[in-house]
């Protein structure tokens, strides 16, 4: 299996050594999109910053690009993330000849929409194919045969598209592997959550703003907004709170918490806030005069400004934040109905949305998180009353951040049991549960409930 990383695309291949015969407007257009996305994808791969925030960066500098620059260039970045797996494998005479390959082949797995501009890549790639704008090109193993098939290349196999370091912590099933890779790449839908009113009233708004809004089959609360970019502040239905984006299988943590209307929760480690508010929707949809509270904590102060904000437009209280300061618990020990644990992890989960970070990230981004997330637990666990829940969770699919976890905190005390979980896209009773990206078009996730005796 091949892992290696070609290191020409890293190099600036447009120099002045290099005269490239650009001689239509789509194929100077062309140019000038190559120049840009090189310059970003080198600019990720050398500083290790995530792609996201690279090129939120580059486009807040450079207000000259229009909608349709913006699509291309981003659309384009992504992908070839998304397909490095093979493309870091295509050679060609020239660095610059290289290069044109990757883009036009990653145009070709992506199906991109935008035509002049792929010719062009495809003419500058010099290919001795001419079938670089195929049709019906949908499934992994076709999109392979078409890699193939452009490229010359014998010896790649589906596998390449994940590094090899991910095969090795995150054991998949050999049945499921072809899924799962499926699945990674491609992109997932953007689900939200809604509160405060009903489902039906939040579709019938977000279709009329022209959103395509359809309800989950899952949770009555949740929904997919398709895959279409939208600019959320200008929805109604978000400035006015009745919506957050929440993936799907981020979704099923607060549904495995399950949270009284009046019980008193903890979320250790709540980030902005995502599910600190699912949880007190949760509440108020047992009863509107819930008198629940939640305490949200974090070690950085600006992420809990955020869910302050977010907590405010969706008109939602009794919560309150403490942030880790010290080692020491934030709240008060052995006084919460509830605490939910969802720890710092490698995120793996999250990779069809950060196909970047597969690349990034190293076997270290696995092994060097479990003592951490034992730690956290470990603390967080004594403010459990008794009788209380504990819930473990992370957006990892490594059984050594998870399942491993887990077993090494039940080892050390006698205090708390596992609670079986019913999987709520498959209907299986288990003890603990990861969620696969492949079962319900999510991220991955894991959860793990226990109760103190």
């Amino acid at each position: 299996m091949s892992q290696t990383h070609s290191a020409k695309p890293f190099q600036s291949v447009f120099n002045d050594s290099v005269v490239i015969d650009a001689s239509t407007p789509a194929q100077k257009r062309a140019l000038s999109y190559a120049t840009t996305i090189e310059m970003l994808f080198n600019q990720v791969m050398n500083s290790k910053m995530p792609a996201d925030r690279i090129i939120g960066q580059y486009f807040r500098e450079h207000k000259k690009h229009g909608s349709k620059d913006r699509r291309v260039i981003r659309e384009s970045l992504f992908g070839l993330f998304r397909w490095w797996g093979w493309l870091s494998q295509l050679q060609g005479e020239q660095p610059h000849v290289t290069w044109f390959r990757q883009l036009s082949a990653c145009a070709a797995l992506e199906q991109h929409a935008w035509q002049d501009i792929t010719q062009a890549w495809n003419t500058l790639a010099t290919w001795s194919t001419t079938e670089t704008n195929p049709t019906g090109c949908n499934s992994i193993n076709d999109k392979l045969a078409l890699f193939m098939s452009l490229s010359g290349l014998t010896s790649c196999q589906i596998s390449d598209l994940l590094p090899s370091w991910f095969w090795q912590t995150c054991p998949v099933e050999p049945a499921d592997k072809l899924a799962v890779v499926e699945t990674m790449t491609s992109r997932p839908p953007i689900w939200a959550r809604v509160q405060s009113i009903k489902t039906s009233a939040a579709i019938t708004q977000l279709n009329k703003a022209g959103v395509d809004a359809i309800a989950s089959q899952y949770f009555t609360d949740a929904i997919s907004l398709g895959h279409k970019s939208i600019n959320l502040n200008e929805i109604d239905t978000y400035k006015h709170g009745h919506i957050e984006i929440q993936d799907l299988a981020s979704q099923v943590i607060g549904q495995i918490c399950q949270p009284g209307a009046d019980q008193i929760w903890w979320d250790a480690c709540s980030g902005a806030g995502g599910k600190t508010l699912q949880l007190r929707s949760l509440m108020l949809q047992q009863n509107t005069q819930s008198a629940g509270t939640i305490t949200a904590s974090d070690i950085r102060n600006k992420p809990l400004e955020e869910l302050n904000k977010r907590a405010k437009r969706a008109g939602f209280n009794n919560i309150s934040v403490a942030p880790w300061k010290s080692d020491a618990l934030p709240v008060n020990a052995g006084t919460f109905d509830g605490v939910l644990v969802d720890a710092p992890c490698s995120c793996t989960g999250t990779w069809r949305r950060n196909p970047d970070m597969r690349w990034l990230d190293d076997a270290s981004a696995v092994t060097d998180k479990p003592a951490l997330q034992l730690d956290i637990l470990t603390r967080s666990a004594a403010a459990v009353k008794s009788d209380g829940q504990l819930v473990y969770a992370t957006c990892s699919l490594s059984s050594s951040e998870n399942e491993q976890v887990v077993e090494a905190f039940l080892a050390q005390t006698n205090e708390f049991e596992l609670v079986p979980i019913t999987h709520p896209f498959t209907g299986e009773l288990c003890n603990m549960l990861t969620i696969w990206p492949q079962l319900a078009d999510s991220d991955g996730m894991f959860v793990a409930k226990m109760r103190r005796k």
